[in-house]
């Protein structure tokens, strides 16, 4: 079941566009244990639950009060600066005496406790500061969107729709198919909060970009997510099933040879790109078993061996590396055939 039609075209004219902004953890359980030093980093979390307020607007004056003190949120993510203040009110005032969008609000409640989120906000924060010592953690702020807006973020805020990631027990869940709502689940919350932060650092070919330089913009990205939820299991970063994540890793020079043979790496017709790390069920082209995005797994690995042939190279640095080429070069990617695959 999903939520009314004539709720959504109200949302939709308030909140703008989302910020798209991915076996489990392979990663040794030592990484899990929180480093005396990122512990010490002093970041304080900014958490407002804007639905407790808003879901209490009565009139024309609570509304008024409302955008008044949540100015960031109002301007951002409501944008009331486009709308008259009458139409503005009034739209405002028939969604916060919505049966529906207050149940959705309630149930995201339940799951995600102010507690909760600060415990997860936290250790994330102090990670970006301590690779990024100029990092100011934004002020966030929940809201139910209705189901049409999972994130925002930019340098003063994080504007996080908990009601996107309730999960499987939801009565009302994202329209979108199977393969990509698996990822809104509340343990996928925060890889996706750390995906969209990634692209504040992440540096990338803008001129004629090529398949290399998207898949190692994306596996950048994820290797970012890794090293600020160093506790998070890969599958979790990447949005994969455990079966997906072990198919890849079995058929990693499989997968290889075919951006080889097929002569991708330099290709730059976006459609092609797209077919490769862009959303979809599979890739058929490589098999039918294969899982979408695979080229950002790819650029991941990539990533990963340029970094463990790197050491001293900072994950600032990184992030700053526009050229995909280099990272691939100096990386020496090769990987071997599985002894099953000869």
């Amino acid at each position: 079941m999903h939520i009314p039609a004539r709720i959504r075209p109200w949302l939709a004219a308030l909140i703008g566009a989302a910020v798209l902004v991915l076996p489990s953890c392979n990663r040794g359980e030592d990484a899990c244990e929180l480093d005396p030093e990122i512990a010490k980093v002093p970041v304080s979390v900014q958490l407002e639950r804007l639905e407790v307020p808003f879901f209490q607007l009565k009139n024309n004056a609570d509304v008024n009060r409302f955008v008044e003190t949540h100015p960031l949120f109002a301007r951002q993510i409501l944008q009331v600066q486009q709308y008259p203040a009458q139409a503005q009110n009034a739209t405002l005032l028939r969604l916060a005496s919505n049966p529906d969008l207050r149940r959705l609000y309630l149930k995201a409640d339940s799951i995600f406790t102010t507690p909760k989120l600060e415990a997860g906000l936290k250790p994330l924060f102090q990670h970006i500061r301590y690779y990024f010592p100029s990092f100011q953690p934004p002020l966030v702020e929940t809201f139910v969107t209705g189901l049409s807006q999972h994130l925002f973020v930019n340098d003063s805020l994080l504007m996080i729709s908990p009601d996107f990631f309730v999960g499987p027990t939801a009565k009302y869940r994202p329209q979108m198919p199977d393969y990509m709502l698996r990822r809104y689940t509340p343990d996928h919350l925060m890889p996706t909060i750390a995906l969209a932060i990634s692209s504040k650092y992440n540096q990338k070919q803008t001129v004629n970009p090529t398949m290399l330089s998207e898949m190692v913009y994306y596996g950048k990205s994820l290797y970012f997510a890794e090293k600020v939820l160093p506790c998070t299991a890969d599958s979790l970063l990447i949005g994969y099933t455990n079966k997906e994540m072990a198919g890849v890793a079995f058929n990693e020079s499989k997968i290889w040879a075919h951006f080889i043979e097929k002569s991708l790496l330099y290709n730059t017709e976006s459609f092609t790109i797209q077919k490769y790390v862009g959303e979809r069920p599979n890739i058929p082209e490589i098999d039918k078993t294969c899982p979408g995005r695979v080229g950002a797994w790819v650029g991941w690995q990539i990533v990963r061996k340029y970094m463990a042939e790197h050491p001293a190279v900072t994950l600032r640095q990184l992030m700053s590396e526009k050229n995909a080429q280099r990272i691939l070069s100096e990386s020496r990617y090769r990987p071997k055939p599985r002894r099953a695959e000869r």
